[in-house]
């Protein structure tokens, strides 16, 4: 896909000084920025677009590499290790329709195995073709990859939580204000001889429903984690807002509410919950990155102008992980919004101590 066709299609679906003061909910956040980013992994050409991240029991974050700004190279899984050395886990099997593979969201399942978003909206203008893979892990490696879950439209942030896999549906259709949501699949029902097929908003498997008012930015349910406690905590791009969900003990929703909205984002992209219960939220639109703690209280911790990333500077983020007082954060450096895709492909890091 071109460029300037991926422009086209992705906006008809829609990524050391005083420290910072959190802003209270409603309010602005400061504009105040103590942290500076440096680079923490400039990648070759066929490492391009990262994008998800999640933690495995080994200490290393799996990264989804999307590789969409050059597709000829294969879409991929990679790990960063405890001493930040990156190792090829799987290359994801493409399509049949499209040839093409297209990773955003992953995360380890209570099996073991790894599950990832596999978003067919950066690979064709046709609803549906979206899918949920599974990652078969063995010993620390893939030993083959499944399609579990098909059918959606733009499948994107993914956790897993007991003895569940959550998806963010980012878009279920797009007349008015929009509907979003969050498909939830039980491991025990994940059959890739018989993969699940959704239906959108009749569907059993939609657990959680959004709604995006905005008309500039059509892409809902995007980033997506869980707490400690199992609450989860999903973000609403357009609307720039994260939410907070509670579930029964049968995984009803109990209460859904927002959480922080604006204060200074211009978007909410990618999320994780840390152990203390912050959400670290990758503001895609703003090149920047927030921290929100339990009370909804929003504090930008790094945020830029354009930039291409030579000098570590926030590139289209679009996830954002902690992991042992550093902070990592995916520039995807897509050509979208305010973005034009650079010839520079980079992970940013924030030394959080």
């Amino acid at each position: 896909m071109t460029r300037l066709s991926l422009t086209i299609a992705l906006a008809s679906l829609c990524a050391g000084c005083s420290k910072p003061k959190p802003a209270a909910p409603g309010q602005s956040a400061t504009s105040e920025h103590a942290v500076k980013p440096r680079i923490g992994f400039l990648l070759p050409d066929k490492y391009n677009s990262p994008d998800g991240m999640s933690i495995g029991k080994d200490g290393c974050i799996y990264l989804s590499m999307n590789n969409v700004v050059h597709q000829e190279f294969p879409a991929m899984i990679l790990r960063i290790t405890p001493d930040d050395k990156l190792e090829e886990v799987i290359t994801l099997p493409p399509h049949p329709e499209t040839k093409l593979a297209s990773p955003l969201g992953n995360g380890f399942g209570a099996d073991g195995n790894l599950y990832v978003a596999d978003n067919q909206a950066f690979c064709t203008k046709e609803p549906a073709k979206s899918r949920v893979l599974r990652v078969n892990m063995k010993d620390g490696k893939a030993t083959g990859c499944d399609v579990v879950a098909q059918g959606l439209n733009m499948a994107n942030g993914l956790a897993a939580w007991g003895d569940s896999v959550y998806v963010c549906e980012s878009t279920i259709n797009s007349d008015g204000p929009m509907p979003s949501g969050v498909y939830r699949f039980k491991l025990s029902e994940l059959d890739p001889a018989k993969p699940i097929t959704v239906t959108g908003l009749d569907d059993p498997h939609l657990a959680v429903k959004l709604m995006t008012q905005s008309k500039e930015h059509k892409v809902g349910a995007n980033g997506l984690d869980f707490d400690k406690d199992g609450n989860m905590y999903v973000c609403n791009f357009g609307d720039r807002e994260v939410i907070k969900v509670s579930f029964d003990a049968d995984g009803k929703v109990k209460t859904q509410a927002v959480l922080a909205k604006d204060q200074g984002m211009e978007s909410c992209d990618g999320l994780h919950v840390d152990a203390d219960g912050n959400c670290w939220v990758a503001d895609f639109l703003g090149n920047a990155v927030i921290k929100i703690d339990k009370v909804g209280k929003a504090t930008i911790v790094a945020k830029n102008g354009e930039s291409d990333g030579a000098d570590g500077s926030l590139h289209a983020p679009s996830e954002c992980i902690p992991r042992d007082g550093k902070l990592y954060i995916s520039n995807i450096n897509l050509t979208y919004g305010p973005h034009t895709a650079s010839k520079l492909f980079t992970l940013s890091v924030i030394d959080l101590k």
